[in-house]
């Protein structure tokens, strides 16, 4: 980010989630008052822990299906709020795709009567199976709207529709931060996603389940360059349309495989787990790769962090969830 930005007074949906903890922290450092409204329905009291003693933080357990009381009322909004993990996709199709609608719907209504500024996290699942590679902002998707992913994909393609809408009848402004594959520690294994999914099981000593080939391409993002792409994102002067953020770096499921177990052993020194295949997922993207070029022109921002680097924060930050647990239960026996 260029400068010094002013104070906010800045609300977080889903502050309690992976990437809303990561934002809470980095916004309290740079000195802004941050509210955290979330219901906990994919996320932990625990994530918040470390900020209870903030006198610039709050937080509101809430649903954004529900509308928003103007005694929050702030000057910027970071809308994350909506689970994420494939896992829930098919357990939670209507919950997904209420707070994809509803919940963005309340958000924007209530930025329009506070004049706040919202930046929307969407996400690279609305390009759906590309026909494209890369795919830039202006590559308009290949999506099945009738499958088991199409709650999240279709949900946050409306919700960037209900964005546009907004800032067309209602000359709100707008932000939308098209994410991409980010991982990092905050990501429990449980979440279902493949990197921390890889993590847990190579820590375990379990079998490493690659669902299809493994020739599948990511472009991995470390956690703490995404969220300073949201960042450099809100506090820009951009006014057009969606902007990727994400990695460019391609890496095939089967490389990220090996990158994982080879990690973990060379960290635990314990012998290295098995890559076993299963049936691919339904619609699961063969290829997903961004065009950054348009960060790097308007916010100047592009990822950094390596892979190798990526994943030894990750898989420490893992690590240590193991130990506290281990510990714990010494400590019940």
């Amino acid at each position: 980010m260029n400068g010094i930005s002013p104070k906010h007074r800045v609300l977080v949906t889903g502050g309690a989630g992976f990437l809303g903890s990561r934002l809470v922290s980095s916004l309290l450092r740079r000195g802004h008052e941050v509210i955290v409204l979330d219901n906990f329905c994919t996320s932990f009291p625990s994530s918040l822990a470390e900020f209870q003693d903030n006198p610039a933080f709050s937080f509101v357990q809430a649903n954004v299906t529900e509308p928003l009381s103007d005694s929050l009322k702030v000057s910027r909004i970071y809308h994350l709020a909506c689970p994420a993990s494939p896992v829930l996709f098919t357990q939670q199709p209507l919950e997904i795709l209420d707070t994809c609608y509803q919940g963005t719907r309340n958000i924007l209504e209530a930025a329009h009567r506070w004049g706040a500024r919202v930046l929307l996290a969407s996400t690279s699942e609305v390009y759906g199976q590309a026909e494209r590679n890369p795919q830039d902002e202006k590559y308009r998707g290949n999506v099945n709207c009738f499958g088991p992913r199409a709650c999240y994909d279709e949900g946050k393609r409306v919700a960037e529709a209900l964005a546009y809408a907004y800032r067309t009848q209602r000359s709100l402004e707008i932000r939308i931060a098209r994410i991409f594959n980010t991982y990092g520690p905050g990501m429990h294994a449980s979440d279902g996603r493949v990197v921390c999914s890889f993590v847990g099981a190579a820590i375990e000593g379990k079998d490493l389940i690659i669902k299809g080939d493994g020739k599948s391409t990511r472009c991995f993002q470390f956690v703490d360059d995404c969220i300073t792409g949201l960042e450099s994102l809100m506090e820009s002067n951009w006014s057009g349309g969606p902007v990727n953020i994400g990695s460019e770096k391609e890496t095939t499921v089967y490389e990220l495989a090996e990158a994982v177990i080879n990690a973990v052993s060379a960290l635990t020194g314990r012998p290295k787990a098995r890559i076993v295949y299963s049936e691919a997922l339904p619609d699961d993207p063969v290829q997903r790769r961004p065009n950054c070029t348009l960060a790097r022109k308007i916010l100047g921002w592009e990822a950094r962090t390596p892979l190798s680097e990526g994943l030894s924060h990750t898989i420490d930050w893992h690590l240590n969830l193991y130990f506290i647990r281990d510990y714990r239960i010494k400590l019940v026996n």
